[in-house]
């Protein structure tokens, strides 16, 4: 098939684009609130420990994060539609898996599908966007919208849930993603436009459509070996201990696996991830700044809805209520911030939005087991204007921070080390809860008059098993006082992982104001689509940002 040039997009094909590409982010990011505000549900019935618990999260963000880069390489070299088309497929297939599960083990399996899925959506999605739209200002505001539909998916998949686990079992909670991306799929082979990377790798002297491009093996195993082992290092080293040889020998692999792969990737004659991206400090910037404010966010929400049961006691329908107030906020900023990006430098947009998400969540450190939802909902909706203020211009200026033909390359390892950070998110904030709220249960027990072999029982449950398995004891008269320690106790663990996702936000805003400068945020968004705006002729291979 012919490779048309983005000048050559119609508005009836950009609309069918946008609204494909919308529908697709949907679908990919559907499972995670919707999971997230059940994992009290699931724990119950299937009798998942904190670390199996985990697993379910990171089953689904890991093959996510591994397999984002191959995604958008396939899509580049054998048409971006068909990979989108495989990407519900996947998604669909990964949500029957899990709809069927009786066991943890099987819906660690029907995540992963799902995790593949959205691997393939997620890149695709953005670089149909920057293939249909090439003007920079234009690209901005369906950016914006495809961002608000990201966070329109976040929004209602707790919804979703909460109605579901009000009536039935937890597991229906992945029914409406079956029909949905099978829909979707039939509607894109008759509507969404193909295309494919405009010209050859950089590095080759090909210069036809995808010509010089073709699958990196030794990028694509080195990459899943270090995220893979990363992830199980620190998921396994906070439900037990850094120094059992299981998780060292997991850390050092994942450092030898990071190594393995830089050294396959200056090598590689077409690259998964061409490392001279990172050339570009506004390329660097937003890819740190994503990875650092996922891995912040995502361990934060698994910590929030874990709150809203453990310790709250609520209902999974109230949980979503809380949980909707965030992404509605994100939702109702998203399209105005993706309209003024052209008016304001992204760094102001980012770094701002970041110091807002800070607040919120040190702000948060003061609820407590009787906060009242009036009380949380305003840090929840300041939490949500900062992410939706950070979304939008984090993943465009990304994309056109290099040139043209390298978008679809930088928008999926943009979405990838965001997605390792997401993986990284449950696993690392995880275990500091666990760790903390272990720490100081025995003493919450004491004061609240637990002792003896009552108190011996409550924190070797807590220990072998993770610190719901407490709310299923029959402590008799003791239940009450059990209860409320073991919240005591898990509020101790959720200060201390908000102080520190707090913390690392922080660190993305001063990463923002080092590397994100005025003149290389906004420049390298006119420079990369003045090099697209020449139908049919390659673009200066300098033109990034700074150039």
């Amino acid at each position: 098939m012919n490779v048309t040039t983005p000048a050559s997009g119609r508005p009836d094909r950009r609309a069918a684009t946008l609204v494909m590409a919308c529908l697709g982010v949907f679908v990919a990011y559907l499972p995670v609130t919707t999971v997230a505000v059940s994992l009290p549900a699931i724990q119950s019935a299937l009798n998942a420990s904190t670390a199996q618990l985990s697993w379910v999260q990171d089953a689904f963000v890991l093959p996510m994060a591994a397999f984002i880069l191959t995604a958008g390489v396939f899509g580049d070299v054998h048409g971006r539609k068909k990979v989108f088309q495989a990407g519900l497929l996947f998604a669909a297939v990964g949500a029957a898996v899990a709809l069927c599960a009786q066991s943890v083990q099987v819906l660690w399996i029907g995540q992963a599908f799902a995790g593949l899925g959205a691997a393939a959506l997620l890149p695709t999605t953005l670089a149909l966007i920057s293939h249909a739209v090439p003007d920079h200002r234009e690209r901005g505001k369906f950016i914006g919208l495809w961002a608000t539909a990201l966070m329109g998916a976040l929004a209602v998949g707790p919804l979703i849930a909460g109605v579901i686990l009000d009536h039935t079992s937890w597991r229906w909670i992945y029914l409406a993603s079956v029909p949905v991306p099978l829909i979707a799929l039939v509607v894109a082979a008759r509507l969404l436009p193909d295309s494919r990377a405009p010209w050859g790798s950089p590095r080759s002297s090909e210069a036809e459509s995808g010509g010089g491009r073709k699958l990196d093996w030794p990028g694509q195993v080195t990459a899943t070996l270090a995220i893979t082992a990363l992830v199980y290092g620190v998921i396994e080293g906070g439900a037990g201990s850094f120094t059992d040889v299981k998780v060292m020998v997991a850390l050092f692999t994942a450092v030898a696996g990071g190594v393995a792969f830089v050294l396959a990737e200056r090598r590689s004659d077409s690259p998964m991830l061409d490392l001279t991206l990172f050339r570009s400090p506004a390329f660097t910037a937003t890819t740190l700044v994503a990875m650092i404010t996922f891995l912040a966010l995502i361990g934060f929400f698994f910590l929030l809805s874990l709150y809203f049961g453990l310790v709250q006691q609520l209902d999974t329908l109230q949980a979503a209520w809380r949980l909707f107030t965030v992404c509605a906020a994100a939702i109702v900023v998203g399209a105005p911030v993706g309209r003024l990006m052209h008016r304001v430098a992204p760094r102001v947009l980012i770094t701002g939005g970041l110091l807002v998400i800070s607040g919120a969540l040190f702000s948060l450190t003061g609820v407590d087991a009787g906060t009242s939802f009036a009380s949380i909902a305003w840090r929840l909706a300041l939490l949500g204007l900062g992410i939706g203020t950070v979304v939008t211009p984090m993943t465009a200026t990304a994309v056109a921070s290099v040139p043209y033909q390298q978008a679809g390359m930088a928008a999926a390892g943009n979405n990838a080390f965001r997605q390792v950070g997401g993986a990284l998110g449950p696993a690392v904030l995880g275990a500091l809860l666990s760790t903390k709220a272990l720490d100081t249960l025995p003493g919450h027990l004491t004061d609240a008059g637990v002792t003896g072999a009552t108190q011996r029982t409550i924190v070797d449950t807590a220990d072998a098993n993770g610190l719901g398995a407490v709310a299923h004891l029959n402590l008799g008269a003791d239940t009450g006082r059990a209860l409320g320690a073991l919240g005591d106790s898990f509020l101790d663990g959720m200060r201390l992982c908000l102080v520190v996702a707090g913390s690392l936000t922080l660190l993305a805003a001063l990463v923002c104001v080092l590397l994100l400068r005025p003149r290389q945020a906004s420049g390298s968004t006119t420079t990369a689509a003045a090099g697209a705006d020449t139908a049919g002729q390659t673009p200066t291979v300098g033109a990034r940002s700074g150039s």
